[in-house]
């Protein structure tokens, strides 16, 4: 039934045996493939937030990570699948061995990036899962990364309790400064690596948040200025351009966000070069509570990205999202009830299976796209604490990862 559903509303298209010119990506293991040689690019975003960070520490404690939310994780109402169990264990994401079984296990099963959700809060942060983990695992020619600066505001939601308001730990603006060094730290440090991702030979890089950009700068024409001298100091180092994306979003979801205005006229007057999408739920108002069917979210979703490919004067990438559930950033000890995030509703009937019928649905959808638009971002390879991840689990073991390499082998 979930796939007539997404089939009779998206189409179903003859694929194409389309080339990708997206440079770079995962070699595959026993056939050499790279993304060249397939007809779409397929980049999870990796959320870096289970090794251990001083900071964290300092406020949390020694060795703390986000594993201990998805441990304490409870059910909230009644059938709420928590808590989740990871069936790799709670391992740490900076060792490069663990690192390495993940970079395999995602090669394996037709992902060619990871696309870092990255942190600079006067300074990096979050950075060694990245940094330890990625850069010097062994096999990291297997997969490409590429980075997603994650400008928003850092608040305490680990977890959040109902009494009081997340407090700010770290803004997401940042001074013309701090923009200079990261971006300089940036080049230094990620671009210049074998395995980060191009497209056209151009380093992709994306922001999270606009309004936080733009609110760094004070206006459009200073944002705009910035983002200048980032490309022309990529041009500097060597490479013949920078591919800048934004993620837009509709509906906020983290504290302190605000939606920007009139989305296709910053795109263009910032002059990115894409713009893309982080989860569905930026894009769809969660209206019933405590949860709501996956397909009935998906379907309206689909209708976002089909207004975007017109909306925007430059390419649009879309999204497939595993699932949606932040209840282990609640207070396990209180009520659930709908207070803003992280008391969200929760998606449900996020199966392998729907989750393999929506990229299906994307991946018809990309065939009616020009042959180097075909990229599609997932949410996320270990969003665990929002219930959206790739990563196997003790319940469906790799079915998602199977998933993805049944529709995009």
């Amino acid at each position: 039934m979930v796939g007539v559903l997404f089939k009779s509303f998206i189409g179903v298209s003859v694929i194409t045996c389309a080339i990708l010119t997206a440079e770079g990506g995962a070699e595959r293991k026993g056939d050499g493939m790279h993304p060249q040689d397939r007809a779409y690019t397929v980049a999870a975003y990796y959320f870096p937030s289970y090794h251990p960070d001083p900071r964290r520490e300092r406020q949390y404690g020694a060795g703390w990570t986000e594993w201990e939310l998805v441990k304490q994780a409870r059910p909230r109402f009644e059938n709420h699948a928590q808590p989740k169990v990871p069936a790799w264990g709670y391992e740490d994401e900076s060792d490069p061995a663990v690192m390495a079984k993940k970079i395999d296990a995602a090669a394996d099963h037709g992902i060619d990036a990871f696309l870092f959700d990255w942190y600079w809060y006067d300074g990096p942060f979050l950075e060694r899962g990245l940094e330890r983990g990625f850069l010097e695992a062994e096999n990291n020619n297997r997969l490409k990364f590429g980075l997603m600066w994650a400008n928003h505001d850092w608040t305490d939601i680990f977890p959040r309790t109902l009494a009081r308001s997340p407090e700010l730990l770290y803004p997401g603006k940042v001074s013309s400064a701090t923009f200079e060094a990261a971006t300089d730290y940036i080049i230094e440090k990620y671009f210049r690596h074998p395995s980060y991702w191009r497209i056209k030979e151009r380093p992709y890089f994306s922001f999270y948040d606009l309004s936080a950009l733009v609110g760094s700068f004070g206006g459009l024409r200073e944002t705009r200025e910035a983002l200048e001298r980032f490309r022309e100091k990529t041009v500097k180092a060597g490479f013949p351009g920078l591919h800048l994306n934004i993620v837009m979003w509709g509906q906020t979801v983290l504290p302190n966000a605000e939606v920007a205005p009139n989305p296709a006229e910053l795109v263009k007057e910032l002059g990115f070069d894409s713009v893309t999408s982080y989860v569905w739920v930026h894009h769809v108002a969660l209206s019933e509570f405590p949860s709501m069917p996956y397909q009935h979210v998906f379907i309206e979703y689909l209708k976002y990205a089909r207004e975007a490919v017109n909306l925007y004067s430059v390419p649009y990438y879309p999204n497939v999202t595993v699932g949606w559930d932040s209840t282990p950033r609640t207070d396990q000890s209180g009520p659930f009830i709908k207070a803003g995030y992280p008391y969200t509703p929760v998606l449900v009937g996020n199966t392998p299976t729907a989750f393999q019928e929506a990229l299906q649905s994307i991946r018809d959808f990309l065939d009616t796209r020009p042959s180097d638009e075909r990229i599609v971002t997932l949410n996320c390879w270990n969003e665990w604490t929002e219930g959206s991840y790739l990563e196997p689990d003790a319940k469906n073991g790799m079915k998602y990862l199977e998933a993805v390499r049944t529709v995009f082998p």
